[in-house]
């Protein structure tokens, strides 16, 4: 599987999932609730919004476990739950993924930060990813994704731990970025041109940014990184940027919008493609008919 999934990113781009917990939101998930808790509440809509992403085309789906790490549920006195929240992420997703295509595990942020703006070292970050990656590797996952990372060394972190449970496994890794004064930097002040590096070091096998803004800044933060390295390349944009009407959140862009917008990013040469908040099924079926279109084309 994992040698299958390498090869087929250097014949072809593919297709990411979208939005999980805008998703979930749609469908009754309390605001502060624990969306994790969900895998073990309600199984039957976290698979039915996995299924309707592989309806869409979508190569890669994504366990609802982005915030799975034991600093994260203790925030939501799920910590206690940990290995089963993530097990059974897996499991849903796998269960519903036909061959031929990919579970990625979601791995997010912890919300902390290392020493000295923060009270956690690096070797206790690196252990919070290796017990949450621990169950997702139980569970089945193909594929690890570390998303929205905006700390690099946190990133490394997760990566290095996914590395060190599975030599093999592909890992996907992607940082938030945000149009500054100066260009694109995290949160931490971290540019795409410092990315690379960081992340081919610690065992990473495609780099990427996801969240953040809409397409029109993905292209921009893509085309950097594709100056700075030749490693395949991940993009999950938001649905644009969100908007409040009537006291609920809303992004705006339309599917038709992210079509065109999929057009340029592809020249760009961006290796998978999904999308991240306020994106849907609709989104990515109109990403997937035009990245099917490009590699026909290829």
């Amino acid at each position: 599987m994992e040698r299958s999934f390498r090869d087929i990113l250097k014949q072809r781009v593919l297709v990411c999932d979208g939005a999980m917990g805008t998703m979930l939101q749609a469908r009754g998930l309390p605001g502060g609730h624990c969306s994790e808790e969900w895998n073990l509440s309600h199984p039957d809509v976290i698979r039915g919004i996995h299924k309707a992403y592989l309806d869409a085309g979508a190569d890669i789906i994504e366990t609802n476990s982005f915030g799975g790490n034991r600093y994260r549920l203790a925030f939501h006195n799920q910590a206690d739950h940990l290995a089963e929240l993530n097990e059974k992420a897996a499991h849903i997703a796998h269960e519903i993924c036909p061959p031929g295509r990919w579970v990625g595990g979601s791995v997010g942020p912890t919300g902390e930060f290392l020493q000295p703006m923060g009270a956690l070292t690096f070797d206790q970050l690196k252990a919070a990813f290796s017990e949450q990656i621990t169950a997702l590797l139980h569970g089945g996952v193909d594929l690890i994704v570390v998303e929205t990372m905006s700390d690099p060394q946190e990133g490394r972190a997760a990566i290095e731990a996914a590395r060190d449970l599975d030599a093999d496994i592909p890992i996907l890794a992607s940082m938030t970025f945000e149009k500054k004064p100066t260009g694109y930097r995290t949160m931490m002040g971290v540019s795409p041109e410092q990315l690379p590096a960081v992340y081919q070091q610690a065992g990473a096998d495609v780099i990427g940014a996801n969240c953040g803004s809409g397409m029109d800044d993905m292209i921009a933060i893509v085309a950097i990184l594709r100056e700075h390295t030749d490693m395949p390349i991940l993009a999950q944009a938001n649905a644009g940027l969100p908007v409040t009407e009537e006291g609920r959140v809303i992004y705006k862009e339309t599917p038709e919008e992210r079509a065109a917008a999929v057009e340029k990013i592809l020249k760009s040469g961006v290796n998978i493609l999904g999308g991240c908040c306020g994106t849907t099924p609709a989104h990515i079926a109109a990403t997937s008919q035009v990245v099917r279109a490009f590699n026909r084309g290829h």
